[in-house]
């Protein structure tokens, strides 16, 4: 300190005042503007100026107490201890600093005043003023200032700032733009902010949005927090478009009940059906997870009656070993995904599952147990085609080495309780032990196995003169091996070739099958997976005969040296030394000595193209049974165009394309079509476009879509506005676009 009774020129340099000067209290304000920006940088394309880096800090100075340094050419002192330094004066405290033309320092009263041109910058925030002050009480003021936020773009002004003790921030007539300098295409005005940084929160009142200079959205309260933590609070509003719903519009509010549990309420209103209240709980705790979406609306005007919603899901471990879950689904009515629903895929819903499951693992066991049912959505669908409930189904697998010998025993076993009001219903129960013999090393392997199937029922509502009990017991034997060669493909380059051939054969004796009812078994498409399965059925109720000889060949190109895959190709057919025999109701047994070949080519990211294509091809008709072709063409990491192909015969014929294009540096447009051949229809269509510039981002996107097995239409628009550095206003549609086009999400801006 000065001593009291000297009038002089002070040193060049000196320290000042009460230890602890509360300008990190004026930082801390600050971190709602920070929270608001967060997003801006992130979201700036590259054509968009780099946001404001943050000076080097100033030299460190051993000062124990972190008291105030000022630094200036000259200063007066007072007889009193007073303070008067002028010229372009620097006041600098830890990683703070103030230039000012004028500093007074009052030591009576602990205050500094400071005038003319100030400069506050620190490693987060920059502020603009004429006059500011700070008190010994630990009190700060700033009048008509302006900030800037370092590291991403983010400034604004506001007519006073008022710092009080303990953290508490007072901001009047504020004025906030996370668009760069030059630009103010949107803005945020308050009449006042007040602060609170120790709990972290904030509160606005008389707050509106300004849009290319049309107000946008005002309120009078609204809070928000000033960290990463959540607070409670009214979210932007929603709105969208729907032919069957019309216009709607949504205002959520987000309840922060706890750390580990919220909750968000909206209520909404479809201009064509009325108001309605939709929510979403979640929750999270050290062993379980889930969540609850439920929505309501009381009166559908449409039909004059109430339609809900409600999907609940949950996953708790138990502890190490065990685990349990439920995932359960309702609607109000068989209408509901047609009438609300967005897309084909949605509304083309025919079962909601409703499932309750018990999983346990050790090192020996695995253990499976579930009761499940369905509600009905697809009412056309005949009684005896919906699927059984299983109430329950248990599946317990067991698997224990044998010493060293490279023998091990498995043992597969499986009851069930199928249920349904049409056809017959009952217990059924399966056990197939199996002693397998394996041997791998880095060029071969070689896999023997040899087991027993037995399958006891016990059903209820049979047909007349049929057994309520009737069995089924048969051996099984299968050997499955394969070779890998390898070899340079080129010298170098690094690539590596390989050629993988691979033999399943497989032997089923012939047991009738047909006093069996049908519970859960169909026959399911060939493909590679299916092509090495000893059992060409899913499901328990049948078991296929074979004497079979399943090959197939897979070659592949690979990089050296990270083992990426530039190439795969597959090929293969099951022959039949025995016809098969076994066949479910309504199904031929096959005709001809061999199953249809089946292929598959994938090429990825040569050149830009990815391409993948499978078929199955029936070489005694000369037919294509199935056929799958995608090709996907990424030139830059913002453009996007994919096309692809579905066909099976007599069922399916579909072309898909989609692309994601920039037309301009801040536009670019987005679109979709599936077409069926068959309905010469399409099926469904999306177009839109995308405007992202520095500051705001804009999306409009229009889709049409089959709703119902009629082929009638609906169409739905979704708009957002977001406001980078602030948050979105409108209905996203972000979520479907990543659904939709394959590739969207892992796009970047157009550069």
């Amino acid at each position: 300190m000065l001593p009291p009774d000297a009038s002089r020129q002070a040193p060049a340099s000196f320290t000042a005042g009460r230890p602890n000067l509360p300008i990190a209290a004026q930082v801390r304000a600050f971190s709602l503007l920070t929270t608001l920006a967060a997003a801006s940088a992130a979201g700036a394309g590259s054509m968009c100026p780099a946001p404001p880096q943050a000076p080097p800090a100033p030299a460190p100075v051993d000062m124990p107490d972190h008291r105030i340094r000022i630094e200036s050419d000259s200063a007066t002192l007072g007889a009193d201890g007073d303070a008067l330094v002028s010229g372009r004066v620097l006041v600098l405290q830890d990683a703070r600093r103030i230039a000012a033309d004028r500093v007074t320092y009052d030591r009576r009263t602990g205050k500094v005043t400071v005038k003319g041109a100030v400069d506050f910058e620190d490693p987060r925030l920059r502020i603009q003023s004429d006059a500011g002050s700070y008190e010994q009480s630990g009190g700060a003021n700033f009048g008509d200032a302006s900030f800037q936020l370092f590291n991403r773009n983010g400034r604004g002004v506001a007519r006073q700032i008022d710092v009080q003790p303990g953290g508490k921030v007072s901001l009047i007539d504020v004025h906030y733009t996370a668009c760069p300098a030059g630009n103010e295409d949107w803005s945020l005005h308050a009449s006042s902010i007040k602060l609170d940084t120790a709990r972290q929160q904030g509160a606005a009142r008389g707050a509106y949005l300004v849009f290319k200079g049309v107000p946008l959205l005002y309120t009078p309260y609204l809070s928000f927090p000033l960290g990463p933590e959540r607070q409670s609070g009214f979210l932007y509003p929603e709105f969208a478009h729907s032919g069957s719903s019309g216009y709607s519009l949504g205002l959520p509010y987000y309840f922060n009940l706890a750390p580990n549990y919220d909750l968000t309420l909206t209520p909404g209103y479809l201009s064509a059906r009325g108001a309605d209240l939709s929510g979403e709980y979640r929750y999270l705790t050290d062993a379980s997870h889930g969540q609850i979406d439920a929505t309501l609306l009381p009166n559908d005007s449409q039909i004059h009656n109430t339609r809900d919603y409600v999907h609940f899901a949950d996953v708790t471990d138990l502890n190490t070993r065990n685990r349990v879950g439920v995932d359960i689904a309702s609607v109000s009515d068989s209408n509901y995904f047609q009438d609300f629903a967005v897309g084909s895929a949605n509304t083309s819903v025919t079962y909601l599952e409703r499932r309750a499951n018990y999983q346990y693992r050790d090192a020996n066991w695995r253990v499976d147990a579930q009761f499940q049912n369905f509600q009905t959505i697809d009412i056309s669908v005949p009684a005896d085609l919906r699927p059984y409930s299983r109430v329950p189904q248990i599946d317990a697998r067991g698997i224990w080495p044998l010493a060293d010998t490279g023998l091990e025993f498995r043992v597969a076993s499986e009851a069930v309780d199928f249920l349904r009001e049409v056809g017959p219903t009952g217990l059924r129960f399966d056990l197939a032990p199996e002693l397998r013999w394996s041997r791998r090393a880095a060029g071969y392997f070689f896999v023997p196995a040899v087991g027993w199937n037995f399958t006891q029922y016990d059903l209820q509502n049979t047909a007349a003169g049929t057994s309520a009990t009737p069995t089924r017991a048969l051996p099984f034997g299968r050997l499955d091996t394969g070779l890998i060669f390898e070899r340079n493909a080129s010298s170098g380059h690094g690539y590596a070739e390989t050629l993988e051939p691979r033999m399943v054969y497989s032997y089923v004796p012939y047991r009738n099958q047909d006093n069996l009812p049908v519970f859960d078994t169909a026959l399911p498409d060939l493909n590679l997976t299916e092509l090495y399965q000893t059992n060409r059925y899913v499901g328990g109720d049948r078991i296929g005969d074979a004497n079979q000889l399943s090959l197939g060949l897979t070659t592949r190109l690979l990089d050296a040296a990270t083992g990426r895959q530039y190439l795969s190709a597959t090929l293969g057919q099951t022959r039949y030394f025995t016809a098969p025999r076994v066949t479910l109701p309504g199904e031929a047994a096959p005709a001809y000595g061999g199953s249809n070949i089946v292929g598959q080519i994938e090429v990825t990211a040569y050149r830009n193209v990815s391409v993948k294509m499978d078929t199955q091809w029936d070489p005694y008709t000369n037919l294509t049974q199935k056929s799958e072709v995608s090709l996907q063409y990424r030139p830059d990491p913002s453009r996007l165009v994919n096309l692809g192909y579905r066909f099976q015969h007599d069922v399916l014929d579909q072309w898909d394309g989609s692309f994601v294009w920039p037309i301009t540096d801040h536009w670019k447009t987005v679109g979709r079509l599936v077409y069926s051949v068959l309905d010469r229809q399409t099926i469904e269509q999306v177009a839109g476009f995308e405007y992202d510039s520095c500051c705001w981002r804009f999306q409009v996107v229009q889709r049409r879509y089959v709703v119902n097995r009629t082929g009638a239409l609906d169409t739905s628009v979704a708009i957002q506005l977001e406001l980078l550095g602030l948050s979105s206003v409108g209905k996203s549609a972000d979520s479907f676009l990543q659904r939709a086009i394959g590739g969207y999400s892992a796009l970047s801006p157009a550069p």
